[in-house]
Formats: structure tokens, C-alpha cells, sequence
């Protein structure tokens, strides 16, 4: 248990009380007995607020120094006070305004300190016996302004350290909050895909079925079918996505995440819509990083997505992944009598969730219209491998 500042520094009163009672035996003469107790509880008094107040209980152990500079005279019978043990509280005075408040004062200090010395030599003492206690009191002033310079550097230094331990968690919370925001938005990015994507081949598929239940049961049951596994297939990503905001170590193994494999069968989806979609992979594309393969497979899902929604009826798509070197080329293009592209506006999410992949990455991404018609997107994404 760490002590009081406090107490430790009565105790420290207390003994150098102690002190003067065993050093002197018999009331010393040159003083007024009233005077001489006075002026010692002058002295040790402030030392129990030394750490609270530095300079109030230096200067007030100073102006005790001077009342025994005035009071306390020679006693040619024997022994006087002069000098008394107590007096070692100027030195302390002195470490504590070096190490608490700093050179400045501790400077101005001494200064004062040196007045009262050589006032007191030359003064009180007669010029042979003063040498030697002067050169005393020097040495224990010295002392105590090297302790105090010792004292106030370790402590500024704990002080930096402390400063510096609080810098840094304050940065890791930063950081903290900053990873957290961060995989918000991706997961937000996550969910804007799959919803998006789910929903509106649910939308066509189920208008298609509306328009076949009564003519054509064949095809309005296909339609439907098409509507449930695509439902089942949102729910499973969906589920692995809430599954990663409740995993402690922001994994979950519920599913695995979608990558190029995976952009087969996306195109088949659509195909089932009516779209008839084109779709040309080249190169090596089954040893992508994990987080490249999401992110392709994210940029044809939001395409298509959008091809569906706006490209309008009789639309066609061509879809194509090559990786070429170090870098993987995408470009998907349709055509169709649609030209309004809400989900691919400036602050659309469609559009925007599709540039940050590829920025997440380092890539580029460009989307707008087709100089012979409909809507082309182009991407290139670098494959960097350990």
C-alpha cells in the first residue's frame, strides 16, 4: 500500500524534533526558552505540507530561519542555539522546491539561503569558528539541490511515462473505433450486395410467375423455385454476415464466402431471369486471395444487379475475368433499351460500393455509358500473393 505524502513527511518532522530533544540535554542559552520552542515548531512545522504546497512551506521554513537569525544569540556559559538540528529543514525545504517546483525557484531559493548563511557567519558566529559550519551548510545545501535535481528528473520522467501510456491507449481506442467503423462499412457494403441482388431477381422472377400462373404453370412453377433458392442463398450470406458481428474474433465459419468460382453460377442465376449473359473467364483465377475473389465477385454481382434493374426488357450482358500478370482485368458490359441508371448515379451505393472494392485493393474502377449503347463497368484490380 502506498503511503501518504503526508504522513511521511510528519514522521520525517517528528524525528528531527526527536533529534534536537536528545542533541540538546538542557535548555541552550542565547534565547528565550518561549522563543526557542517557538521558533523550532517554525521549523518543522511545514515540512508536513512540504509535497502539498512546496513554496508556502519553504518560504514559511525560511522566515523561521531568519526569526533564529535574530533571536537565538551566543551563550558564553555554555551551550547555545545557534545552530540546532532542526536547521536541517532548510535543506529539505531546498530538495523539495528543486524537485517539486522547479530550478527557478530552487535558484531564488539559495539565493536567500546564501543572504542568511552569511548573514548568520559573519554576525552570529566570529570569523575563525564560522568556517568550518559554513563550509558544512554549504555542503548540505549542495547535497540537497543535487538530491532535488535527481528527485524532480525521475519524477519528470514517471510523469512523461504516464503522459505517453495515456497517448497511446488513447490511440488504441482511436484505432479501435476506426477498425470498428471500418468493418461497418464493409459488412454495410456486404448487405447492400446481397439484398440488392437477391431482391431483384425475387421482383422479376415473381412479376414472371404473376404473368405464367394461369398459361403457363410449368413456368410460373420454375419461377418460383428460382425465388426460394435465391431467398435461401440471401439468408445463408446473410446469416454468415451476422455470424462475423457476433464472433469475438470477427471470423465466423458458417459459410464460405463467395469468389470467382462462384461467378458461374451467379450467371446462370440471371440467365434464369431472362438475361442472357455472356460470360468469359481467363486465366488463373482459382489461387486469388480470398478478400480479391469476394471483391470481383461482389463488382459482376452489383453489375448485374444493375443490368437487371435498368437495362429493361430484351437486355443481354457480357461478362469477362481475365487475369493478365500480376493483375486481374474486369469488364462487363450490356445492352438494352434502359438508360436510366439510378443505382449507378454519383450518390448511388451501387457505384460507390463498387469503387471502394477495388480502392480496398488498390485497383481502379470506371462505370458509365457504352459508346455503342447500354452500360459498360471496367475494373482492374492488382493480385499481390505471399
Amino acid at each position: 500500500m502506498k503511503a501518504h505524502p503526508i504522513a511521511g513527511d510528519s514522521v520525517i518532522a517528528a524525528l528531527l524534533a526527536a533529534m534536537e530533544l536528545v542533541s540538546l540535554f538542557a535548555m541552550p542559552g542565547g534565547v528565550h526558552p518561549v522563543v526557542f520552542w517557538l521558533v523550532g515548531a517554525a521549523l518543522l512545522g511545514p515540512l508536513v505540507i512540504r509535497r502539498r504546497d512546496p513554496l508556502l512551506a519553504a518560504y514559511l521554513i525560511l522566515a523561521a530561519g531568519f526569526a533564529q537569525l535574530l533571536t537565538h544569540g551566543p551563550n558564553p556559559s555554555g551551550i547555545d542555539a545557534r545552530i540546532r538540528v532542526s536547521d536541517i529543514a532548510l535543506g529539505i525545504a531546498l530538495y523539495t522546491t528543486v524537485a517539486y517546483v522547479g530550478r527557478r525557484q530552487g535558484a531564488l531559493y539559495v539565493l536567500w539561503l546564501a543572504i542568511g548563511t552569511a548573514a548568520w557567519a559573519t554576525w552570529r558566529m566570529d570569523l575563525p569558528e564560522s568556517i568550518l559550519p559554513t563550509l558544512i551548510f554549504v555542503v548540505i545545501f549542495a547535497f540537497c539541490w543535487v538530491l532535488g535535481e535527481f528527485s524532480g528528473a525521475r519524477r519528470a520522467y514517471h510523469l512523461e511515462v504516464e503522459r505517453r501510456l495515456a497517448l497511446l491507449e488513447t490511440e488504441r481506442d482511436q484505432q479501435a473505433r476506426i477498425a470498428v467503423g471500418q468493418e461497418r462499412a464493409r459488412i454495410a457494403r456486404e448487405l447492400h450486395d446481397v439484398v440488392a441482388h437477391a431482391v431483384s431477381v425475387i421482383v422479376v422472377h415473381a412479376d414472371g410467375a404473376a404473368y405464367a400462373v394461369r398459361s403457363q404453370p410449368e413456368v410460373a412453377e420454375r419461377a418460383i423455385h428460382t425465388i426460394s433458392a435465391t431467398g435461401r442463398e440471401a439468408l445463408t450470406e446473410l446469416r454468415r454476415l451476422l455470424g462475423v458481428l457476433r464472433s469475438e474474433d470477427g471470423e465466423s465459419d458458417r459459410t464460405p464466402q463467395p469468389g470467382t468460382r462462384s461467378i458461374s453460377d451467379l450467371a446462370e442465376r440471371v440467365r434464369t431471369i431472362g438475361v442472357p449473359v455472356l460470360l468469359d473467364l481467363a486465366g488463373e483465377l482459382d489461387d486469388l486471395p480470398a478478400g480479391v475473389g469476394l471483391g470481383i465477385y461482389r463488382i459482376v454481382q452489383e453489375a448485374l444487379t444493375n443490368t437487371i434493374k435498368h437495362a429493361g426488357p430484351g437486355a443481354t450482358a457480357a461478362v469477362q475475368v481475365r487475369r493478365v500478370g500480376d493483375r486481374v482485368e474486369l469488364d462487363i458490359t450490356d445492352r438494352g433499351p434502359g438508360t436510366s441508371r439510378n443505382g449507378l448515379a454519383p450518390g448511388g451505393n451501387g457505384l460507390i460500393g463498387m469503387r471502394e472494392r477495388a480502392n480496398v485493393f488498390g485497383g481502379t474502377l470506371q462505370a458509365g455509358p457504352h459508346a455503342e449503347g447500354g452500360w459498360r463497368v471496367r475494373a482492374v484490380l492488382p493480385v499481390t500473393t505471399s
